[in-house]
């Protein structure tokens, strides 16, 4: 990785991307420090200190929302706005017909997209006034509509913004611009993780619990890294044919299929609901209803949460996986082609084999999502310590990380071969 970045830093068009990036990422970290009008910081802070829910979120939006930034929301509108629309185009012929459209198809998609992000972003920053309110989080007591309507749009701007930043990255940066602004929200919790740590050590003499944290995040790290390279190769021969005066086909290929082919989606689509419960539970003012008590459940660090959210990641990975993959369609592809798989009739028993390979394999990737998720609920429970950086965090933070750095290989490799044609 290191090496990849001192190659692509010597690269001055590379160099310049990587730069505007960074400048990126600055703003973005500036306008999550900058508070909105008519509010009191420093009772957010002590509003929501203990809140397993607001912990949660301050996490992926980069601490703004203990500080009620501009970019408080940071870019979790634009993930939920993504999430539905991903969901619908299911559901829904004509936004289906449009992801099956190509580019201009995606254009559309990414227009309705932006505009459920500030549909949810006004939505989301509503209830988020009305739990500073509820909190006597604000610096004012009249006019206080007027000061409701400034705050609820300063919030909606802000993720607006953020989203912008985002596609600038995408547009004249490296990587993709909203996972790169998610993977910056979630690097700036690493001071305080440290120095959580570093209380635990030193002044609570939690010697062994500390060192097993390091060791099991190391571990964690390189099991990810393996696990997002790791693929099934499934074998395929293509027939000879002889066009004219040339023979085409003959060679042996294969088609791969990564184990971990959804990467941190599921992840992200089964935090996101669980995320209801807690949020509505946090905005109730009698906690010892029935009701109450039913989502009080959903805490992030309890058994029930940690068996829900096993189970949602697997079956959110096999609904990505069906969305991806049309086993169907790769069987009729290979025999139109003149490809087969040794020892595999064409048409549908070629269809049920390779069915049958994404299923194993989705399995194994849903496991492997599930597993490292729950792990540091599991940690936080044994070891009795509250790790900051949660499974989801580490997750994307490697994911993002291995996207930028292929993303900078292949263009520099694209470089080479342009270089080399002209």
């Amino acid at each position: 990785m290191l090496e990849t970045l001192k190659n692509a830093w010597k690269v001055k068009e590379l160099r310049n991307k990587i730069l505007f990036t960074l400048l990126i990422i600055v703003i973005f970290r500036i306008g999550s420090f900058i508070p909105v009008p008519y509010i009191n910081p420093d009772m957010i802070a002590a509003a929501t200190n203990g809140n397993s829910f607001f912990s949660y979120l301050s996490i992926l939006t980069g601490g703004g929302l203990e500080y009620g930034a501009i970019f408080a929301m940071s870019i979790t509108p634009y993930i939920n706005a993504s999430i539905i629309i991903q969901l619908l185009c299911v559901a829904i012929p004509y936004l289906e017909r449009l992801s099956k459209e190509g580019e201009e198809g995606q254009k559309k998609l990414a227009t309705i997209t932006r505009y459920t992000t500030v549909i949810l972003a006004l939505i989301q920053g509503i209830a988020y006034f009305f739990y500073l309110k509820a909190s006597n989080c604000l610096s004012v007591t009249k006019g206080i509509w007027f000061a409701a309507i400034v705050i609820v749009l300063t919030f909606a701007a802000g993720s607006a913004v953020v989203m912008w930043l985002g596609e600038q990255i995408d547009v004249k940066g490296i990587g993709n611009g909203i996972s790169i602004l998610l993977f910056a929200g979630i690097l700036s919790r690493g001071p305080q993780a440290f120095v959580a740590l570093w209380e635990y050590f030193f002044e609570l003499k939690q010697y062994v619990a500390v060192i097993g944290i390091i060791i099991a995040f190391l571990a964690i790290i390189a099991f990810i890294v393996w696990m997002t390279n790791a693929e099934r190769r499934i074998p395929v021969q293509y027939a000879k044919r002889v066009v004219g005066n040339k023979m085409y086909g003959g060679q042996n290929t294969h088609i791969p299929i990564k184990v971990n082919m959804s990467g941190v989606m599921p992840v992200i689509f089964a935090s996101s609901i669980l995320m209801l419960p807690t949020m509505i539970l946090s905005f109730m003012n009698d906690t010892t209803t029935s009701f109450a008590k039913a989502l009080a459940l959903f805490s992030t660090q309890g058994v029930f949460y940690a068996v829900v959210y096993f189970i949602m990641i697997i079956a959110f990975a096999y609904f990505y996986a069906t969305i991806q993959f049309n086993p169907v369609e790769m069987a009729n592809n290979l025999r139109k082609n003149g490809g087969a798989v040794p020892g595999i009739r064409p048409g549908k028993p070629t269809s049920d084999f390779i069915s049958k390979i994404l299923s194993r394999i989705t399995l194994m990737g849903a496991l492997f999502l599930s597993v490292i998720a729950i792990l540091p609920i599991i940690i936080g429970n044994v070891g009795q310590i509250n790790v900051s950086l949660g499974g989801t965090s580490v997750l994307i933070m490697v994911g993002v990380a291995l996207d930028t750095v292929n993303n900078l290989e292949s263009q520099m490799m694209m470089r080479h071969y342009k270089g080399f044609l002209d």
